[in-house]
């Protein structure tokens, strides 16, 4: 490991965080990168910053402390190193494990989506984790904000995403538009329009086994009750249903003890109502309008419910699936309802890329927007955190903008690192500040009576109330 990263030497009293056997091994004192980020990220870090100390020397009274360092990314590292993402930078977020960042802008003509790739690929930050919750006294457009409670498991390096796409009019979308119309889709009634820009949309049993497999590990640590597999399998078979089904195969194929499907769930429950019912009489309770199939499929269901009451039914049969973490599926745009009308029926989502990163967003703004929605960007062994909303130039170094999204993902990182204490004493300080209406501009216009107040203010009254 370096001792030093863009010229700076690494704050001395400090100790790397290790990674060995699957855990996280945290010193005291460990050393912890970040980037302040663009625009306003420069205020909210600064907030955060305080905040976090505060509590770290709250919780454990000197005995353990944070020592930050800074490293660059964005516009401070283009003006002083002429990058937007100098590689000490990623080698510092490499070699110290866990690091994190405020906002960072785009800059005109493009190049800093190379900081994000960068960092996923370098570390293999497979998983975006985003946890939405409600605080008390956070202004909300939905009646019961409170019923919502859920962390979103994002697939981080592919579909859409993977940036493997081709401009209108090139020779590559040429080429490759010809060879699907006069090749792949020759036999068929399919064509792509020849004035086309073109997209590959790769969805993998490696990248989709292993995020599904961090969503299940999660809900079981976490005494969470369900896992979500959410797709749009019902139009992109091939991507989205697999995904889906590469899901269901981790979570019966590795988890068979904590978990339960929910297909088998019904299994299990028709024959605790009725222990007499046969494999026939149970396969038409599962599928209504099963006797209009042929017989071969209807065979094929009743020996699924055979096969699985056999595989499963002493093991979680007698109610024992009930205390099981559920493994159940849903549509994309059927989950978008469904976090509004029954937010109690979810926990753990696991998506795709883009699904995920709309259905994020999307449960944000029912407990309070992404101002404070925290991230992070995890791979095994390698943890980025984030802030999960923009840069708001406009509003940079002028002391307004809620600092809750930055100080929410040291939350995440606090207890990545195993220092719970010090994290529920931040989320608790900052319900309490809002509860007393003592809130940056954005709340403040939503609450009644309410007291506005900066960034910096905010997070001193945060700190008192630890």
């Amino acid at each position: 490991m370096q001792t030093t990263y863009n010229g700076l030497e690494l704050p001395p009293g400090g100790q790397p965080i290790e990674y060995s056997d699957g855990q996280y091994v945290v010193p005291d004192h460990p050393i912890v990168p970040y980037i302040e980020g663009d625009g306003t990220g420069r205020d909210i870090w600064k907030a955060a910053q305080r905040v976090f100390d505060a509590a770290v020397e709250k919780a454990y009274g000197g005995r353990r402390a944070i020592r930050w360092f800074e490293i660059y990314a964005g516009e401070k590292a283009f003006r002083q190193f002429g990058n937007w993402l100098p590689d000490d930078s990623v080698a510092a977020a490499r070699d110290l494990r866990v690091s994190i960042k405020g906002p960072l802008t785009t800059p005109v003509g493009g190049g800093i989506r190379s900081l994000n790739v960068a960092l996923r690929q370098t570390l293999d930050l497979y998983t975006c984790v985003r946890p939405v919750k409600y605080y008390q006294g956070v202004p909300s457009p939905v009646k019961h904000p409170e019923k919502l409670d859920i962390v979103i498991f994002r697939e981080n390096t592919e579909d859409v995403y993977a940036g493997v796409e081709f401009k209108q009019g090139s020779d590559d979308a040429a080429r490759l538009i010809s060879f699907l119309n006069d090749d792949l889709l020759a036999k068929t009634k399919k064509k792509v329009r020849l004035d086309s820009g073109v997209g590959i949309k790769p969805i993998s049993i490696f990248g989709s086994k292993r995020l599904v497999r961090a969503a299940i590990r999660f809900a079981i640590e976490n005494n969470r009750k369900t896992v979500t597999l959410v797709h749009k399998g019902n139009i992109q078979k091939f991507t989205e249903g697999a995904f889906r089904e590469w899901g269901y195969e981790v979570a019966v194929e590795e988890f068979r003890a904590q978990i339960v499907t929910e297909r088998e769930s019904w299994i299990l429950g028709n024959l605790e109502a009725n222990p007499h019912l046969t494999p026939a009489e149970n396969a038409a309770l599962i599928e209504p309008g099963l006797d209009m199939a042929n017989q071969a499929y209807q065979d094929a269901v009743a020996a699924e419910v055979k096969a699985i009451i056999e595989a499963i039914g002493q093991s979680h049969g007698n109610g024992a699936w009930k205390s099981k973490v559920l493994v159940n599926d849903r549509i994309a745009d059927s989950i978008f309802q469904q976090i509004i009308l029954r937010p109690e029926d979810y926990s753990v989502l696991a998506t795709t890329n883009l699904n995920g990163d709309y259905i994020s967003d999307a449960a944000a703004a029912q407990v309070g927007g992404l101002g404070i929605a925290p991230g992070a960007n995890i791979g095994d062994g390698y943890a980025v955190f984030e802030a999960t909303h923009g840069t708001a130039p406009k509003y940079a170094d002028k002391d307004l903008i809620n600092p809750g999204s930055v100080i929410l993902s040291g939350v995440m990182l606090l207890e990545l690192i195993g220092w719970k204490e010090a994290a529920l004493s931040i989320e608790q300080a900052l319900e309490k500040t809002i509860l007393q209406k003592f809130v940056t501009y954005d709340f403040e216009r939503q609450t009644a009576a309410a007291t506005k107040v900066g960034t910096s203010e905010f997070a001193t009254r945060i700190i008192g109330n630890l």
